[in-house]
């Protein structure tokens, strides 16, 4: 990451959980240098499991990282719209936060809300002069040429992941938690870049000064 200090930071999940794995590790870099991290969530995440435990979840990993503030958006699980809905709601936290990044999902993704967040907020945010894609689980065909080292704060991202408690067992693969594939991510990014721990972007914009 450019060395800029004072930054405002928006990253932005379809749902409770989604921000951690794709750039948690990330974040907590920014909030160790000072900088402001909020957080935009579309849903609630009710369709794997209650609405209300899984806000919970994600208020106290928010606390946990010192994120300044959460705007949750009004959307349902698995039924995000397309358009202009969508597009004016993230627009409501982008013309709040005013950030200098912005994070998103990867929009190629077998997540039919993941790709709605990752279309939507290249309207939404097309004034942001930095601005990243994210990978997840889900995602298909990603091509990162943006890396941020986490080995610092890799062990705190996991945290993050297990304030999601109803979630880490919730996978795509059966048997295997969300924070060991967090780990699997990590290390093979890592290994792309020679470095231990890892996450890697893909940018729609990136200005080198």
């Amino acid at each position: 990451m450019p060395k800029r200090k004072n930054q405002r930071v928006l990253a932005l999940g379809a749902h409770p959980d989604d921000i951690e794995i794709g750039c948690g590790g990330t974040l907590l870099r920014f909030v160790a240098q000072g900088d402001e991290v909020y957080l935009y969530i579309a849903t609630r995440g009710e369709r794997g499991g209650a609405g209300e435990i899984r806000q919970r979840e994600a208020e106290r990993s928010a606390e946990h990282m010192g994120a300044k503030k959460i705007f949750w958006g009004p959307f349902d699980d698995c039924e995000i719209p397309e358009g202009l809905p969508l597009i004016q709601d993230i627009e409501r936290a982008v013309n709040e936060v005013k950030p200098a990044y912005v994070f998103v999902h990867y929009p190629e993704d077998t997540h039919q809300d993941h790709r709605k967040m990752g279309y939507a907020t290249q309207s939404a945010a097309r004034r942001v002069p930095f601005f990243l894609f994210y990978e997840s689980p889900t995602t298909q065909f990603f091509r990162p040429s943006v890396y941020s080292t986490i080995e610092e704060t890799m062990t705190k991202k996991i945290e993050l992941l297990e304030c999601h408690l109803s979630q880490l067992t919730r996978t795509n693969i059966d048997g295997v938690p969300i924070t060991t594939i967090a780990n699997a991510f990590a290390i093979r990014r890592g290994v792309e870049v020679y470095r231990r721990y890892v996450e890697a972007f893909s940018p729609v914009r990136f200005f080198l000064l």
